[in-house]
């Protein structure tokens, strides 16, 4: 027996995570910790007899997925001594409603490129979730198109800053150069929002990345498995590789890239924050070069910008609870 297969038994142990009657309180008399795990909507499967959910063809419910600290634990440990496709293939067969986020980065394309080749009971694709920013080179909108044409199969759902379409208008809205004037407004704006509605819109439970440890900074220490805390589940299959080996994988499967990446970019983002890098320099070193940031907002929802939208929206809410209230107090004394 495999190694895939003796992990894939020993899960039996939490296949009470997708047990349609199961509580979100669990037995704490039995040494079981709170969840941690996802609180979101139920998702839906494309059929109950592959367990994997394509998010375009969602049929049947099911209830909503938890996952401990003990039960993350346990994942990472047995999930870090697996390869990315064993991982991925673990993901595919085992999480509801999963999508892949992606800029189209050189791991997040060897990503693309596994998924396409693996061997599952029902394959298909996992659907790509693309932020738009407004503010990408011309060079990865023309990789978007080269993907298309290069995996067929795959959905690309496409979310923009909310209600904009063009550069000028998200200006005419927001200002000039607003990522200098407010970074994190920025950052909400085209990353947080738009990725948060992403997720709502497409009832996503789990999604892929392409993040690694090798990239450094707040990555370092980057698991397997990560719960958020809006309660989705974020799974890094490539965790454990390098930047040369992903280098390596694009050379010998012909995988279409950013052409920046002949230019001495390694990682791309927006036109107006990333440069190319130095030898010797960090992976990302080209990303807001010159400041104290290493991530864009995504991984990080907890911005001060996004922090106080959430205090204004639950003080709006405290208001109009209040407001309830009063009316209901001065209904019953009439």
């Amino acid at each position: 027996m495999g190694f895939l297969s003796r992990f894939s038994s020993s899960l039996a142990q939490v296949s009470y995570l997708f047990n349609p009657f199961a509580s979100s309180e669990l037995d704490m008399s039995s040494g079981a910790e709170t969840p941690c795990g996802s609180g979101r909507s139920s998702p839906s499967l494309g059929g109950a007899d592959s367990g994997y959910s394509s998010g375009a063809n969602s049929e049947s419910e099911l209830s909503e997925v938890y996952f401990t600290k003990q039960h993350l634990r346990f994942l990472n440990r047995q999930l870090q001594f697996l390869e990315p496709q064993e991982i991925l293939r673990w993901a595919i067969t085992t999480l509801p409603n999963l999508y892949q986020t992606t800029a189209f980065g050189l791991t997040g394309l060897v990503q693309l490129d596994m998924l396409s080749k693996l061997k599952v009971p029902r394959p298909q694709m996992v659907d790509l979730i693309f932020l738009d920013t407004l503010h990408h080179f011309p060079e990865t909108l023309e990789l978007v198109d080269k993907v298309r044409e290069r995996y067929p199969l795959v959905n690309i759902h496409v979310f923009k800053p909310a209600e904009v379409e063009t550069a000028e208008e998200f200006k005419e809205k927001y200002g000039d150069r607003l990522w200098e004037k407010d970074d994190n407004r920025y950052d909400y704006l085209v990353k947080v929002e738009p990725a948060q509605r992403a997720y709502r819109e497409l009832q996503a439970y789990a999604v892929l990345t392409g993040r690694r440890r090798s990239q450094g900074g707040a990555r370092g220490s980057l698991d397997i498995i990560e719960v958020d805390e809006a309660g989705l589940l974020k799974i890094n299959p490539m965790a454990n590789w390098s930047f040369n080996q992903i280098q390596q994988y694009i050379k010998d499967n012909d995988v279409p890239y950013n052409a920046l990446l002949d230019r001495g970019y390694k990682s791309v983002g927006d036109w107006h924050s990333t440069q190319p890098v130095k030898e010797g320099e960090d992976e990302r070193a080209g990303r807001w070069k010159g400041q104290q940031k290493t991530e864009c907002g995504i991984h990080n929802p907890r911005s001060k910008y996004a922090q106080y939208l959430m205090e204004q929206e639950k003080k709006r809410e405290r208001e109009a609870l209040e407001q309830a209230l009063q009316k209901v107090s001065l209904e019953a004394q009439s």
